[in-house]
């Protein structure tokens, strides 16, 4: 486990990438400088934008059919291009400027040989299986699966994963849901051997992760057993784990 950054860029495939925090670090490390050069990055993905849409119009405008509608449809599908290669654009922007000006970004722990797990009892781990449970049908259910998923995704927008090092030692790893790239997802997490980049956020015990937890904060502990008074408590420690907001996670060259 390392914790310090540094200048060789050795990722091969990025994972997950929360730009719109990203972009908060390098705001915040230029102190506004970048402004310019974000300004004239837009100013050229609106200007392919709107020659896509030119040129979709002009391919189909001899058509006898292709009337104001058909245009109108033709610079809607050119305008949707320009827009995913303005956010494309923007979003591969962010990482180069992230990735060059990493010595710069004060906070940022470089986390590594981590194995990352959800909770079965978790919020995480409920997310991670809401969508193969929207293909169930099952009548006696209280619940509609159909829709847990997006109601999963409306009440949470980070969720939490255990990572454990070799020794042992753990950690609380939040991920932004929205942030996840070429398709991955928290289940893919567990089965990657990963780099994490991180700010460490506060502290947590672990069975603040359960759902029960986070549905009922602050609730008093649960009273004593009898068992409890024999053989000793059985609630988990609450020993206080790190917490991080991820910022990146990518596989290096060489892992």
């Amino acid at each position: 486990m390392t914790k310090q950054n540094t200048t060789q860029v050795s990722l091969i495939k990025i994972v997950y990438f929360d730009e719109e925090s990203a972009s908060d670090l390098l705001d915040i490390v230029a102190g506004g400088k970048e402004t310019s050069s974000k300004e004239s990055t837009k100013e050229r993905a609106a200007e392919v934008e709107a020659e896509a849409r030119a040129k979709a119009a002009a391919k189909f405008n001899w058509l006898p059919f292709f009337g104001g509608s058909a245009e109108a449809s033709a610079a809607a599908s050119a305008s949707a291009v320009g827009r995913s290669i303005l956010n494309k654009t923007l979003s591969n922007t962010i990482l180069t400027d992230y990735l060059s000006k990493l010595d710069d970004l004060k906070g940022i722990e470089r986390l590594d040989g981590l194995t990352v797990t959800a909770r079965s009892d978790s919020a995480a781990y409920m997310k991670m299986y809401t969508p193969y449970l929207a293909m169930l049908k099952i009548d006696e259910l209280p619940v509609n699966l159909a829709e847990l998923d997006s109601a999963l995704t409306s009440a949470k927008g980070y969720y939490e994963l255990l990572g454990q090092s070799v020794d042992g030692a753990k950690r609380i790893l939040r991920f932004n849901i929205q942030a996840f790239r070429n398709n991955y997802g928290l289940v893919d997490l567990g089965r990657m051997r990963l780099v994490f980049h991180g700010i460490c956020v506060g502290k947590a015990a672990e069975s603040s992760l359960t759902m029960q937890a986070e549905m009922a904060p602050g609730a008093e502990p649960a009273p004593l057993t009898g068992l409890d008074v024999v053989d000793g408590p059985s609630a988990e420690p609450s020993t206080l784990l790190d917490v991080y907001d991820v910022i990146l996670a990518g596989v290096e060259y060489g892992e």
